[in-house]
């Protein structure tokens, strides 16, 4: 028999988004399912619409401390044996809850199982597919193929591992995801569509990507020990965006090499071999590039 599942939304102020939402996760029609929203005290239209699913969904209202202190709240409240959380402005796609709960059932060894996603806009109209990987953790560390929406875990991980880092305002996903691995727990891939994570403009992700990458680089820090270079390498490149500075010329190359260098100073305290090379054909290509365009 499936296993039991309990699904938590943290919400705030996404009552455009909120009625998908809960629609995506009622309309599973898994048996038994537990579904809690929890909000921070939203001012729009959420607790309206939550009103009208009565006793459909358990919900409460009321200030919390942040998006990962709301799951974590959901979390302890609920009775499942699989777990999984959906965001206030993301779907599952028909099916979701069914396929990763028979994955559990297939497969008793598995802590964490994670399925493909695709990014959708305002409209539910799919972006482009969520680059989603196998399973390897020392890839994981360089980039997070894992979309968050698409993820459930068992009530062992929890009870092992504890709860979301509520200190986290970004990345309390991509932290949780290195904290399981480190720790030994065993990941499986689905490959099957879940769910639809949605970017918009208010997404705090897209709005804010030089504080998201800066507080990717020091959880990894505090994680690892260190900070690989591909993020110390994001972070510079997410810098020089934010500024409107053009890329593919031969002041970017510079520039961009000039703040990996201090990336990877402020976070590792040292610029690695692989780092000092690879900036070096940055540069070396640029100014190939420049010489013939002005040499033509």
């Amino acid at each position: 028999m499936p296993p039991k599942v309990s699904i938590v939304t943290p919400s705030f102020n996404q009552g455009r988004f909120i009625e998908r939402t809960v629609s995506s996760v009622l309309s599973q029609g898994v048996p038994d399912l537990e579904y809690r929203v929890v909000d921070g005290g939203s001012t729009d239209e959420t607790c309206r619409i939550l009103e009208r699913y009565g006793s459909s969904i358990h919900w409460v209202s009321e200030k919390d401390n942040g998006q990962a202190d709301a799951v974590n709240k959901g979390l302890r409240a609920c009775s499942g044996e699989v777990f999984g959380w959906l965001n206030s402005d993301d779907i599952y796609y028909p099916g979701a809850v069914a396929a990763a709960a028979g994955y559990f059932e297939a497969n008793p060894d598995i802590d964490v199982v994670y399925g493909d996603a695709n990014h959708i806009d305002e409209q539910d109209r799919v972006i482009e597919p969520y680059p989603t990987e196998p399973w390897d953790f020392e890839r994981l560390t360089r980039a997070c193929f894992i979309c968050q929406p698409a993820v459930f875990f068992r009530r062992r991980v929890v009870e092992r591992h504890g709860f979301l880092d509520a200190g986290l305002r970004y990345t309390m996903d991509y932290e949780y995801w290195i904290r399981l691995g480190r720790a030994g727990a065993r990941f499986g891939w689905l490959r099957r569509t879940l769910a639809g994570s949605r970017l918009h403009a208010d997404t705090k992700t897209l709005g804010a990507r030089v504080p998201v990458h800066a507080e990717i680089n020091s959880m990894l820090r505090r994680g690892l020990g260190r900070v690989p270079d591909r993020w110390l390498s994001n972070y510079a490149h997410v810098v020089l965006d934010a500024r409107g500075v053009a890329r593919g010329t031969l002041g970017f190359s510079l520039l961009v090499s000039l703040l990996s260098w201090y990336a990877a100073l402020k976070w590792n305290r040292r610029i690695s071999g692989p780092m000092w090379r690879e900036t070096a054909q940055w540069i070396a290509g640029n100014a190939r590039a420049a010489f013939r365009r002005i040499s033509a």
